[in-house]
């Protein structure tokens, strides 16, 4: 059977610019990334963002309903992940998370075309079960 997979491409800002990202988006200083982003439809949202925002809605919702809650939790409580966290974004394209392989394949590129001491690292990566690392499993909590 051949799988279509989708993707999603993620940035890891230098320190300063990550800040800046979460505190102040529409900063000169990011305008080239932003352009390329406008270009694309794509809007970051930092991932140590996105994981405290799933651990609020779950702690309102009830814990039992989210299956990553816990692992979510102490991600986000550790200093070493936190660090790294703040400074990592997902790019959602047109609202999305995963988005076809040519629409990250056209992002990536263009990422990678500017000449900006701000971007870390480019990644993209796919929705294949078998390329990506599990959370771990805590026994009695139910997964979807």
């Amino acid at each position: 059977m051949n799988e279509s997979w989708q993707y999603q491409v993620r940035i890891k800002l230098a320190p300063e610019y990550a800040t800046m990202a979460r505190r102040d988006p529409s900063n000169e200083k990011l305008a080239p990334i932003n352009t390329v982003l406008a270009k694309h439809n794509a809007e970051p949202k930092c991932q140590y963002d996105a994981f405290a925002d799933y651990v609020a809605q779950a702690e309102r919702d009830g814990i039992e309903h989210y299956p990553l809650y816990r692992w979510t939790r102490e991600t986000i409580e550790n200093r070493a992940k936190k660090a790294k966290y703040l400074e990592s974004f997902t790019l959602y394209v047109n609202g999305e998370e995963v988005y076809e392989k040519g629409v990250a394949d056209a992002l990536e590129a263009d990422l990678q075309s500017l000449a900006t001491d701000a971007i870390a690292e480019i990644r993209k990566y796919d929705t294949n079960p078998a390329n990506n690392p599990q959370p771990p499993s805590y026994g009695n909590q139910s997964s979807r």
